[in-house]
């Protein structure tokens, strides 16, 4: 194998290399000549030069455990996922040129990814074009909501269904469907927060009278952070969402207030943050966790009463509005596709999700936390969360 200088970082391998190993004429063109990059927003073919290229059967110590139209799959890369989440591996059929997907701890199966090497280069910065809004989308740089979101969505899957004769990978067609929903909600402006969500975006979601709005009686003195407090009166949060239920029975408690006369004896006071006085619970999150908002600064928090701990769940509430709109609208688009998605690729859905939702805003990547509410539960398959 050779490569080109540190700056290009090109993986390039040798005739005698592949001869071994790939008979496709495109494809050992491509590798033999313009090469392969070494990383990029959504794969990495760092493996081939750490490991050079081997057989799917020689990765996992064995081929005896494999199919047999597995064995002798090419090992040539990995797509990128969140942080902690064990990476599934990119192969590559010599003979053919296809390109599918498998986890080298349980190879029992493959899942297609591109018809060719060179689809799959041009897939990839398809979606990092998407991603900076550049190239072909850089006439959508500056503009925002659904209709604009919609449209990058059909635009992206286009160029997809091109090379793909209209049978686009699960993993391309959740990035075609779920990443242009970043365009949602364009940047705070003069209302102090991170997003301007669109008007009755929530309500529309939700449905009406699932949206709920709050008073000036509702709010305790504790929650000073004026911001806050206007987008809870005039947007407001669903009651019911995925993973999230706000309470709307009595007017908004501090955590203090809330373990001492709505759950009195139930959990020890001694425990709570020592600042609980103007953290201000805004509703139950699942297994035992409340979200919380900082009435001083606006950050928003999960409290997790088994641990006793704060940990870091969103930038502000217009993140958080637009986590649970990005989750419920998820839903809907997987249910008017049959649950594809969720059957046939959840974790890649749940990537995608992730980096949609970190686009807009950082905190899942940021926290200095070893956890965080959002990251665990989008990849909890066995929860059927998304």
């Amino acid at each position: 194998m050779s490569t080109t200088d540190a700056g290009a970082a090109a993986i390039t391998l040798t005739d005698a290399e592949l001869d071994l190993y790939v008979t496709h004429a495109p494809t050992r063109g491509l590798l033999t000549g313009p090469g392969l990059p070494d990383d990029s927003d959504l794969l990495t073919f760092a493996p081939l030069r750490t490991a050079g290229l081997r057989t799917l059967g020689d990765a996992v110590d064995g081929p005896a455990r494999l199919a047999g139209e597995l064995r002798d799959r090419l090992v040539i890369g990995e797509l990128l996922g969140p942080s902690g989440v064990q990476a599934e591996s990119i192969l590559l059929d010599g003979s053919t040129g296809e390109i599918t997907t498998a986890y080298l701890f349980a190879p029992t199966d493959s899942r297609p990814l591109a018809p060719s090497l060179a689809t799959l280069l041009r897939f990839a910065a398809v979606t990092e074009e998407l991603a900076g809004l550049r190239g072909r989308f850089a006439s959508y740089a500056g503009r925002y909501g659904t209709r604009t979101a919609t449209e990058v969505s059909r635009r992206l899957l286009a160029l997809f269904e091109e090379d793909t004769d209209g049978e686009v990978p699960p993993y391309w067609k959740a990035a075609a469907l779920i990443r242009p929903l970043a365009l949602v909600a364009g940047p705070g402006t003069a209302q102090g927060l991170t997003l301007d969500l669109p008007g009755r975006l929530l309500d529309e979601e939700f449905g009406p009278g699932r949206v709920a709005r709050f008073e000036e009686v509702d709010f305790p003195a504790a929650l000073t952070h004026e911001p806050t407090r206007r987008f809870l009166r005039e947007t407001g949060l669903p009651e019911d969402a995925a993973l999230f239920r706000l309470d709307t029975d009595v007017p908004l408690p501090t955590l203090t207030e809330y373990y001492t006369d709505e759950r009195s004896g139930e959990y020890p006071l001694e425990a709570l943050p020592a600042h609980a006085g103007r953290l201000i619970r805004l509703g139950h999150l699942v297994e035992d966790n409340s979200l919380v908002v900082d009435g001083s600064t606006g950050a928003i928090l999960n409290f997790s009463e088994p641990e006793a701990a704060l940990y870091p769940l969103n930038t502000d509430i217009s993140t958080l509005a637009y986590t649970l709109w990005l989750l419920h609208h998820e839903r809907t688009i997987d249910e008017h596709l049959g649950n594809e998605l969720t059957t046939e690729a959840y974790d890649q859905l749940a990537a995608t999700m992730l980096r949609t939702l970190t686009s807009i805003d950082p905190t899942p990547t940021t926290t200095d936390a070893d956890w965080h509410y959002w990251t665990e539960l989008f990849q909890d398959e066995a929860g059927g969360v998304l």
